[in-house]
């Protein structure tokens, strides 16, 4: 059942139902509330055999395609399905237990009418496991020829629409028909998964949105996302019309992957800069917390399927291809190049290249052949018909001023290369060169490397001996995600045509004992990361991301594609304000512990001094002669002091507790404490602020804090951690702690936190006889936690004689301590408001507590 789109949809559930079962075998299949298992009868959408005892897990696998060939027979005019055999999708089952069962859902490549649509979806779901999904036509040309890759792609390879003639600017029908695709498709997914065993794996840019839409529906979902292309830095990506949508869509699922850790940080970097966002690493683990739900970040680079391009070397084609592709070429080395023809290979780049090579080295003319396999375009348009043209005027260029009648340095096979051909050209090749300005992955590297390795038939049908030694040499482009991995190539940057030129000399004249340790380091790699290894530890990380789903509450907010889940305590629930106040009504000693900052006062407030309405509020709680009232905040006492004038009666501990006082006609007291290494500190933070933009340093009486809110996020973080060790080293035997809090690093003196503050308060309270039977404490951040942990353990810690209704309550929804929570300071407002009135106030004389409070201290 789809999810509710509002924040306070626990307000109508009763305690009873709260509790959230700590497995999920036997729960039924559909949640009739988020975030609440359904006890009743399974709702009437889903299949009748869902209710058994037994369920077989499932890995759902969807992408844009299905791994299908389809074509229709001419005499029957039946279509003809058959698996596609070199589909990634096809090759990652190697790495999943046999017994599992995996469906595969995605598109077929050619449209299906809607009265053979039926029939075909029953063969395909029969036959091969696969679910198709059915775009309409016109909604498929603008999804995938129209937002997909005139948009998306070329933005994911960093090439922004800076004229009309180079890149279609956004289209906000385009986007829309890439939102409907998604949605298609998760309807489709919808239709058969069984959301409490499933594990759904979306692959790819066309997918972005869509686990926006499973996550709504299913809030507990087991959905992993992995991106085959590159993601922009936050310069580029921030470009986007619909960048938080698609950030958001992404981060709905519980794993992201990405093929290298440039990637995964340009991602981590746009959360930040645009979500405001922080991730951390433990133990080797990257997570983004996300309104309480971990997104897991997973690096690793696909690999391919060695099996079946060892099958593919010891077919007789290939075996044929090879001797016919030696004799041509007899007694000349071959450079190799297979690459799809669109701008961002560096086909002419490579081109340019080979012609300085042959320029600056005229030994190697008439000894050396450039093949360039160009697979055919993926996409078309006026950019790629310009870098055909270019490829073709270039390799005519060189072969008219390096060839001869029998020699021809520059070959280009402009078409559809089967398997084997490719095969064999990367067996012969002395070389192979990826010259890419930017690229996703790129297997073609690792297929030459274990082509080169070669296997015992293709050694005989070679005439090589079995021990004889393996050599290959690649040259590849700093910018492809396989060029990390390949610590033996030679690595270029494809725009350098020099070095480029010299990377090819290098490759074909370096001694043979060099290129065997080069390929040896290479084939290790490649052979044991191979596709099977990538989704075998792509689907154990997903696994543990989802370890914890059902051990807490889940609910949705958010509308359309702003859409998220909360994922919090099962005990974790909004503060009604009608259950506080009889909780108020009843009791008689009332102790009431209020953040300033984010709680009575808007965090995002140019006017930090609170209004009338709260400043009446406030004191109507403190006139009543039953309630202790103490803001305490890491404000300095003289602000808090003008700003709240007003509430005579009102205690204030300012500086997290350093400075307290418990009425304006009371003296502020203070700790006793060594500031000493204050001048320490402040030289520091002062050059930390002298170098970096946005950031400035408060003095306070009794700390120091440098604040990065109006910085760089990605320098402000990074000068905040610097500046944290830094503290750290020079504070080790100094009467100081540092700590790092939301935009900010504040050094304090031991001892002094607003948990300690509220802590003495209440022990000023229990030696003066009043015991608290009420205790309220709200705040907003990381320093409220320590208030929020004090009262709950001093409830059941110091000597009452009753247990007090104890009510710690965080503003927001995010993971605490807290047991409550309020939505913003306005909701903090009307509760305080809804306590004022439920009592009269009652006259209390202000130095009641001053003998006890100047015990305490």
């Amino acid at each position: 059942m789809a999810s509710r789109s509002r924040g306070n949809l626990l307000e109508s559930a009763s305690i009873d139902v709260l509790d959230i079962p700590k497995s999920p075998l036997g729960l039924p299949r559909v949640m009739t509330i988020p975030g609440i298992i359904s006890d009743g009868n399974v709702s009437s959408d889903v299949d009748s055999d869902s209710s058994s005892s037994y369920f077989r897990e499932r890995k759902i696998i969807v992408a844009n395609m299905l791994p299908l060939h389809v074509q229709r027979d001419h005499e029957t005019r039946k279509w003809r399905f058959s698996l596609d055999e070199d589909s990634l999708l096809l090759h990652l089952r190697d790495g999943l237990p046999p017994e599992t069962e995996v469906l595969y859902v995605g598109s077929l490549k050619v449209e299906i009418e809607a009265n053979e649509q039926d029939e075909v979806a029953q063969r395909l779901l029969d036959d091969f496991k696969c679910v198709p999904t059915f775009v309409p036509p016109d909604i498929q040309k603008k999804f995938y020829y129209g937002f997909c890759k005139q948009q998306l792609w070329p933005l994911f390879h960093y090439m922004l629409p800076m004229c009309p003639d180079h890149g279609d600017r956004f289209d906000r029908q385009l986007w829309q028909a890439y939102v409907s695709a998604n949605k298609i498709f998760a309807d489709r997914i919808m239709e058969i998964v069984n959301p409490e065993y499933d594990f759904i794996w979306i692959h790819d840019y066309h997918l972005m949105v869509l686990p926006t839409f499973l996550r709504k529906r299913y809030n507990r979902v087991k959905l992993g996302f992995f991106l085959h292309s590159p993601f922009p830095s936050s310069e580029i990506y921030r470009t986007l019309p619909v960048r938080d949508e698609i950030l958001k869509g992404l981060l709905n699922s519980d794993l992201i992957g990405f093929h290298t850790f440039d990637y995964a940080r340009h991602f981590l970097s746009c959360c930040g800069r645009m979500l405001g966002l922080d991730y951390e690493s433990k133990r080797g683990h990257i997570g983004l917390d996300y309104f309480g739900r971990t997104v897991f970040i997973k690096i690793l680079p696909v690999g391919i399927h060695m099996g079946r391009l060892e099958s593919v070397l010891n077919l007789p084609s290939t075996l044929n291809k090879v001797r016919e592709i030696r004799d041509k070429f007899k007694d000349k080395k071959i450079i190799l190049g297979v690459d799809d023809m669109d701008i961002f290979k560096g086909i002419s780049l490579k081109l340019l290249a080979f012609e300085q090579l042959l320029h600056l080295h005229q030994e190697l003319q008439g000894k050396l052949v450039l093949v360039q396999i160009m697979n055919p375009a993926r996409s078309s348009g006026k950019d790629v018909q310009e870098a055909k043209s270019e490829t073709y005027t270039t390799a005519k260029r060189i072969n008219e001023t390096y060839g001869y009648p029998d020699y021809q340095p520059v070959i280009l096979i402009d078409r559809h290369a089967p398997r084997y051909e490719k095969t064999a050209y990367y067996v012969v090749s002395e070389c192979c060169v990826v010259n890419a300005v930017r690229d996703g992955m790129n297997l073609v590297p690792y297929k030459y490397i274990v082509c080169r390795q070669g296997s015992s038939t293709m050694d005989g049908a070679m005439g090589l001996d079995v021990d004889s030694a393996r050599t290959s040499m690649l040259v590849v482009s700093e910018f492809i995600g396989c060029s990390p991995s390949l610590s033996g190539a030679l690595r270029v940057n494809p725009w350098d045509i020099g070095a480029v030129a010299e990377a090819m000399n290098m490759a074909i004249t370096m001694p043979d004992a060099e290129k065997k340790l080069r390929h040896e380091k290479h084939y290790r790699y490649v052979s044991s990361h191979d596709v099977a290894y990538w989704a075998r530890s792509f689907m154990q990380d997903l696994a543990r991301a989802c370890t914890d789903h059902y051990d807490k509450r889940y609910w949705g907010i958010g509308l359309g594609l702003g859409f998220r889940v909360i994922s919090l305590s099962p005990n974790f629930r909004k503060l009604s304000i009608d259950h506080i106040v009889s909780a108020y009504r009843r009791t008689t000693t009332r102790a009431i512990f209020l953040d300033y900052d984010g709680t009575i006062v808007p965090q995002s407030s140019i006017i930090n001094s609170p209004g009338s309405e709260v400043i009446n509020v406030l004191d109507s709680l403190c006139n009543d002669s039953s309630n202790t009232v103490f803001i305490i905040s890491g404000r300095g006492r003289t602000s808090l002091s003008n700003w709240l004038a007003p509430c005579e009666k009102m205690g204030l501990a300012a500086e997290h507790g350093y400075f307290m006082r418990p009425n304006k006609d009371s003296d502020w007291e203070s700790l006793a404490s060594d500031l000493d290494w204050k001048e320490i500190v402040e030289p520091i933070m002062k050059l930390y602020t002298e170098t970096t933009d946005g950031s400035s340093m408060e003095i306070k009486d009794s700390a120091l804090v440098w604040h990065h809110r109006d910085a760089d996020p990605d320098f402000g973080s990074c000068q905040a951690k610097e500046l944290l060790n830094h503290l750290e080293n020079v504070l080790t035997n100094e009467p100081a702690v540092v700590k790092r809090g939301q935009h900010i690093v504040e050094v304090k003196p031991q001892g002094v936190t607003k948990g300690l503050a509220a802590e003495k308060v209440l022990s000023m309270m229990i030696n003066d006889g009043k015991a608290p039977d009420f205790i309220m404490c709200i705040g907003d951040d990381r320093s409220d936690e320590d208030m929020f942990e004090s009262i709950l353990s001093a409830a059941s810690a110091l000597s009452l004689p009753t247990s007090p209704e104890v009510f710690a309550c965080t503003v927001g929804q995010k993971p605490s301590k807290a047991k409550y929570y309020l939505d913003d300071t306005a909701d903090v407002v009307r509760l305080l408001q809804g306590l004022a009135i439920a009592c009269n106030p009652k006259p209390r004389h202000s130095t009641q507590y001053r003998v006890a409070f100047d015990t305490v201290f």
